[in-house]
């Protein structure tokens, strides 16, 4: 394994520079010893159903969208942002449950979006679920930062998973979309999805390769109360360690980066040592002595609370 890691960390020598990126958004508070989170309310979640969704997925179940603001219909989306703005917010992920079909519904919100941009001036993520080749034009339209989708590449876990009619094929042809119309891609692959077994991911990997993509933000299965997922242990971290292996070989001009979701305690401490073995480029709420340790290995770090999303290397 030493050898491996070695040469994942060459290809990240070879391309980048020696710095890393470190990132605390206000989805949740944040502080250890080697980041203090000091302004949270810079970039905030918002979503678009409150914690309504309709495809229920095994392993969130409407979870995910309990910590982020919901938005009042009454209000509106740019009247919120509007007051999150005057707050201090400089940024926004927006985002929600999905419809039947896996996409968010953003249609009606993309004159609010484009406001937002032209008169407050923050900095919009989107995260979309599938969408068509019209919405991905309104989106840049909107003129939105970049835009992120969870990449799926099992059928098998689309069906029993996701609770989806639909195959592989409809993520890829979302990146297509993306791409066609030049926006800033930055998909997600959840590391064990499958029942925290690894099925889908690699041909995930593949086809996001053959996209034009800003970075790509990794996440592990973490198993959360309330949902059918509860007691499913996570990934190994064998398996872990040789998708980063294989992620950094396979994408090595592209920024990786560990997002936000992924299992706590002595796991989260492996993991996160694990993505500086292995030439990873960012790491959103970086565990305990991380830091110290992406020091040891000569490089100089980051740090930001803004999604790792909106970060590059």
């Amino acid at each position: 394994m030493e050898s491996r890691r070695a040469e994942a960390f060459a290809v990240r020598q070879e391309n980048f520079c020696d710095t890393i990126s470190f990132f605390a958004p206000g989805l949740k508070r944040f502080s250890t010893e080697e980041f203090q989170q000091k302004t949270p309310q810079a970039f905030r979640p918002v979503s678009l159903t409150g914690s309504a969704c309709a495809l229920q997925c095994e392993h969130c179940q409407s979870k995910i969208l309990e910590p982020m603001i919901p938005l009042n219909p009454k209000e509106g989306l740019f009247q919120l942002a509007k007051r999150l703005h005057q707050n201090g917010t400089t940024g926004i992920l927006i985002s929600g449950g999905s419809d039947k079909a896996g996409a968010v519904p953003l249609k009606k919100y993309f004159p609010d979006i484009a406001r937002i941009k032209n008169e407050l001036g923050m900095r919009v993520m989107v995260h979309t679920g599938l969408v068509d080749r019209e919405t991905a034009r309104q989106l840049k339209e909107a003129g939105v930062d970049g835009v992120m989708i969870d990449i799926i590449g099992a059928d098998e876990t689309i069906r029993e998973v996701y609770h989806l009619n639909t195959t592989t094929a409809a993520y890829e042809a979302s990146l297509a979309y993306f791409s066609e119309f030049g926006l800033s891609i930055r998909p997600h692959i959840i590391l064990g999805l499958h029942f925290g077994q690894f099925l889908g991911e690699y041909h995930a990997l593949e086809m996001i390769q053959r996209y034009p993509v800003h970075s790509l933000i990794l996440v592990i299965l973490t198993p959360l109360v309330g949902t059918h997922m509860q007691n499913v242990p996570p990934p190994s971290l064998e398996d872990i360690e040789e998708f980063f292996y294989r992620a950094r070989l396979q994408m090595p001009k592209t920024p990786i980066m560990i997002g936000c979701a992924r299992p706590l305690g002595d796991h989260k401490v492996a993991v996160d040592h694990l993505a500086v073995d292995y030439g990873l480029n960012g790491i959103a709420y970086p565990a305990d002595g991380v830091v110290a340790y992406a020091r040891e290995k000569g490089l100089k770090p980051k740090f930001f609370e803004d999604s790792c999303s909106c970060g590059s290397a």
